[in-house]
């Protein structure tokens, strides 16, 4: 098995389970005995300060959405830029805190970039296998620029078409593609 972390899954049109349709799920640990992932463009219904003033200590004047990182209950989590205070490396130069006090840290910054999450998506041993060979998932690499950058009511899209002109360019054997088609 060769390990997702550090990957984007995307939902495909084959995936059954309607708590993942068109959702890109950022993959935070993938082992044998199962996987984590955060669910990237399923904005809660909360502002991270507002959530903060209810949960956490000490400053915080985020107005970033709160992301639904997924159905499974489980602590506060944040991905973040920030190597001081990751529980985790997701993939060099992103990283990964539930600690509480790496999360009031992380929030009280005002230079630092980052995303919190309630929930998370997760896949007991083998289960994320038997998903992907399905055809249920799409794979991406994972970079910062998705993550912080991409408005989440478009990540899918983006991911997606990323997806589509790499199989396109590799199955016609394109060799120099401009970035733009309609200028060619």
């Amino acid at each position: 098995m060769k390990s997702l972390q550090g990957q984007l899954l995307v939902a495909s049109p084959h995936l059954l389970d309607t708590n993942f349709s068109r959702t890109v799920v950022l993959m935070v640990q993938h082992q044998p005995q199962g996987a984590l992932g955060l669910v990237l463009n399923r904005p809660g219904p909360w502002r991270v300060h507002e959530l903060w003033e209810k949960v956490g200590k000490g400053a915080c004047h985020s107005t970033a959405p709160v992301g639904l990182g997924g159905p499974v209950e489980g602590p506060l989590m944040a991905v973040h830029q920030q190597p001081l205070f990751a529980d985790a490396e997701v993939y060099p130069g992103l990283y990964f805190a539930t600690r509480t006090d790496f999360l009031e840290k992380i929030v009280a910054r005002t230079d630092g970039v980052f995303r919190l999450f309630v929930g998370f998506a997760g896949w007991g041993a083998g289960q994320l296998e038997t998903e992907l060979t399905a055809g249920g998932w799409l794979t991406a690499p994972a970079e910062n620029r998705l993550i912080f950058d991409t408005d989440t009511a478009d990540i899918w899209k983006v991911v997606i078409e990323g997806i589509g002109s790499e199989l396109m360019q590799s199955s016609l054997r394109i060799k120099n593609r401009p970035p733009d088609p309609t200028v060619n």
